[in-house]
C-alpha cells in the first residue's frame, strides 16, 4: 500500500509574489504541507500495530489524527493548484453559469467565500465545495483541515485561512491575504474540479 508523498509546487515559490511571498510558500510548501504528509503516514503505521498487536486503546485518538493529516494534505494539495501567477479575474463557462445561479453573481459569491474565510474561529480554510445530493455550489468553513464541513462535498477552490499561510507578510490582517489571493486564482484548475466532482453520486 503506497505512504502519501507530499507533490511538488506547480511554479517557483517567488511565482505568485507580490500576492504570496516566496518566503511564505517555500516555508508553507515544505514545512507545513510535509509535516502533515508525514503525520499521516506515521499515523497509519500506528493503525497498523494497533491491528496487528489487537490493541484498540488508542483508536479514537489515532483517526481524529488521521483525519487531521489526511484533511491537510488534501486541502494543502488543492490550494497549490488552485493558485496560479496567471490567475486571476472571474470563471466563465459551466463554473460561471453555477455561480451566478447558487449565489446570485460572482461578486456576491466573492464576498461570501471572503467572509466565510476571514471570519473562521481559530484556524481554518474557506472552501467553494459542490454537494452532489442537490446537485450545488456551497461555501464552507472548515475548521482546523476537517472540522464543520458537508459529508460527500467536495472541495473545488479552498483558502487557507491558517496562521502560517499569510502571517510572515500580511501580520494579523488575514483579509489583506484573501483579497490578495482572488488575484491569482487559477480558474482553470477550479473549473476542471467542477467538472470532475459533477460526475460523483452519493
Amino acid at each position: 500500500m503506497a505512504d502519501y508523498s507530499l507533490p511538488d509546487l506547480p511554479y517557483d515559490y517567488a511565482a505568485l509574489e507580490p500576492h504570496v511571498s516566496g518566503q511564505i510558500m517555500e516555508l508553507h510548501h515544505d514545512k507545513h504541507h510535509a509535516a502533515y504528509v508525514t503525520g499521516a503516514n506515521t499515523t497509519l503505521e500506528k493503525l497498523a500495530g494497533a491491528r496487528d498487536s489487537d490493541d484498540f486503546g488508542a483508536l479514537v485518538g489515532l483517526e481524529k489524527t488521521l483525519a487531521f493529516h489526511v484533511s491537510g494534505h488534501v486541502l494543502h494539495s488543492i490550494f497549490w493548484e488552485n493558485l496560479s501567477p496567471d490567475g486571476g479575474d472571474k470563471p466563465g463557462g459551466a463554473l460561471g453559469a453555477a455561480i451566478d445561479e447558487n449565489f446570485g453573481s460572482f461578486d456576491k459569491f466573492k464576498a461570501h467565500l471572503t467572509q466565510a474565510t476571514s471570519t473562521i474561529q481559530g484556524s481554518g480554510w474557506g472552501a467553494l465545495a459542490y454537494e452532489p445530493l442537490a446537485g450545488r455550489l456551497i461555501v464552507e468553513q472548515i475548521y482546523d483541515h476537517q472540522g464543520n464541513v458537508g459529508n460527500g462535498s467536495i472541495p473545488l477552490l479552498v483558502f487557507d485561512a491558517w496562521e502560517h499561510a499569510f502571517y510572515l507578510q500580511y501580520k494579523n490582517v488575514k483579509a489583506d491575504f484573501f483579497t490578495a489571493l482572488w488575484n491569482i486564482v487559477n480558474w482553470g484548475d477550479v473549473a476542471a474540479r467542477f467538472d470532475a466532482a459533477k460526475g460523483f453520486r452519493i
